[in-house]
């Protein structure tokens, strides 16, 4: 794996949001800038001044993949924005992402980690399953997620 995994700046943020909205346009989802996506305008203010962290993942130039933790509580936090760029899917690009943001999860002393998701993006739901990912019964926030999940952390 050649990429390089870093943290996301302020300047990363228009490549941020094209890659998510292209991957949200891939599978029939629908950006929402004004409310679930707003985050991905001022990265500072959701993520980074509470606590919390968003990579960005790029192979060469080119942005392939993100994921943030969005901290719910002292406890809890949220994985968020965790998206691959079509060629980049199926390399094991998606395990070092999720990987990534469990490790530092941990670092910063969360317990718990949720995540809403569309039932759509079946590539992802194996993923969070794979890594111990439990379905919650609850019903999502997020209009476009039909999928909440849990992974309490040891």
């Amino acid at each position: 794996m050649s990429a390089e995994l870093r943290r996301a700046s302020r300047a990363d943020e228009p490549a941020i949001r094209e890659l998510v909205f292209s991957v949200l346009i891939e599978y029939g989802l629908r950006p929402d800038p004004e409310t679930t996506d707003a985050d991905l305008f001022d990265l500072d203010e959701y993520y980074f001044s509470r606590g919390g962290d968003f990579w960005v993942l790029f192979d060469q130039s080119a942005l392939i993949g993100t994921t943030g933790l969005h901290p719910i509580s002292q406890a809890d936090v949220e994985l968020r924005k965790m998206y691959l760029a079509a060629p980049a899917r199926g390399r094991g690009f998606g395990r070092h992402l999720l990987h990534t943001g469990l490790n530092r999860a941990r670092e910063l002393g969360f317990s718990r980690v949720t995540l809403e998701t569309a039932s759509v993006l079946k590539e992802a739901s194996r993923l969070y399953e794979s890594f111990g990912f439990v379905r919650l019964p609850e019903t999502p926030t997020a209009s476009r997620c039909d999928t909440a999940y849990e992974l309490l952390l040891d």
